[in-house]
């Protein structure tokens, strides 16, 4: 089997599927890509058993063929060439394969590319397609809040609810909660499952950045996404997804209106001085003045701010983790947000105000016991 193609064409699709190779020592072929020509067009592969992710491109060849060829020593010298046509010859009986590259030659050993996992069909699919702007902002705005607890499996990926009226996703790690809802886009049925981390990530870092559309099937045990020449197919996580809306508080009647990067600036200063395990920072509200505050006791630090905001309902004070606030105003990119809350020892809701009327984004932030300094 004998192909030619352009370094840097090679590399940038490797790179685009690299993001689901296994570093598996039970199974050494998942360190592999698989390669695999059929009229002319480079098919390539990589998988970890859990989510796998394809490729093609057009390539010089007369011949089919499929091989594995190891991914860290191909990707390594592909980085290192400038560009150019480049020759692979891949023995069909040894699986030895020879890089032609300009003056130089460069020869590894590949694997049997049948030996390579069978990448997962999804079959008896039900399909959406969405814009991918659409999908990425659903991403990044719940990625963050995904628990990273092994023991809660149901909480290391992000829910999707799809109904007739709206797409809903929603990711939790029992201290922080974000439901992002879309009412511009639907699906044929009802339907609901989680989707896992690391497919979210590969899908954020491989959708383009014009609008083109994303195809996304689904079953009971795997998503399919397919988008420009990428493909991506993931196994669900098959448990049952804690009723998040029983934790989201019904009746706030404190309300604080302020502007985000004044609020965010102002939280990243002080929380510097907070305690380095609690990250605890205290909201005292006033009237139409807000105190941040923040102390680590064992090294006597202590910060203090004052910010301008619109509030109704009685004065308060509230302690909350500051870096799960951080995170959540960093992930809005609306001028201002409200932070509505009931008592001191109930969930705050942060939302961000103005922005997109098909965007639907809730953020919840449980409060920490306050210290019982002045």
């Amino acid at each position: 089997m004998r192909f030619i193609v352009s370094t840097s064409t090679l590399l940038k699709q490797l790179q685009a599927v690299s993001g689901a190779l296994s570093s598996s020592t039970v199974l050494p072929i998942l360190e592999n890509f698989l390669f695999e020509i059929k009229d002319a067009t480079l098919t390539i592969s990589a998988t970890d058993l859990q989510t796998s992710m394809t490729t093609s491109l057009p390539v010089e060849a007369k011949e089919n063929g499929r091989v594995a060829i190891p991914s860290r020593i191909l990707l390594d010298t592909l980085k290192s060439l400038p560009e150019q046509p480049i020759a692979f010859s891949v023995d069909d009986k040894t699986f030895s394969i020879e890089i032609n590259a300009g003056d130089g030659k460069y020869k590894l050993s590949g694997e049997n590319g049948d030996d390579f996992p069978k990448i997962p069909v999804v079959e008896n699919a039900s399909s959406v397609n969405l814009p991918a702007s659409v999908l990425g902002e659903a991403i990044n705005k719940t990625i963050f809040a995904v628990s990273n607890d092994e023991l809660r499996p149901a909480m290391t990926g992000v829910f999707c609810q799809l109904t007739t009226t709206s797409l809903t996703f929603v990711a939790t790690d029992a201290h922080k909660l974000v439901r992002y809802r879309r009412k511009d886009a639907k699906a044929a049925g009802t339907t609901s499952f989680i989707l896992p981390k690391k497919a979210l990530n590969l899908l954020k870092s491989s959708l383009p950045g014009s609008d083109v559309n994303v195809a996304v099937e689904y079953n009971t045990t795997s998503a399919f996404f397919k988008f420009e020449n990428i493909n991506l197919v993931c196994r669900l996580i098959d448990e049952r997804y804690p009723d998040y809306e029983a934790v989201i508080p019904q009746n706030n009647p404190n309300k604080l209106l302020i502007d985000r990067q004044a609020f965010l600036g102002s939280l990243s200063r002080v929380a510097i001085y907070a305690n380095k395990t609690t990250h605890q920072v205290r909201l005292k509200i006033n009237g139409s003045e807000l105190n941040i505050s923040s102390e680590d006791i064992d090294f006597a630090n202590e910060a203090h701010e004052r910010l301008s905001c619109q509030y109704e309902g009685e004065d308060m004070e509230i302690g909350f983790n500051a870096r799960f606030l951080i995170e959540m105003l960093k992930n809005l990119s609306c001028e201002e947000v409200s932070l509505e809350m009931s008592t001191p020892n109930r969930a705050g809701l942060l939302l961000p105000q103005g922005g997109d009327e098909n965007e639907d984004v809730l953020m919840l932030v449980m409060p920490v016991m306050l210290n019982s300094y002045a």
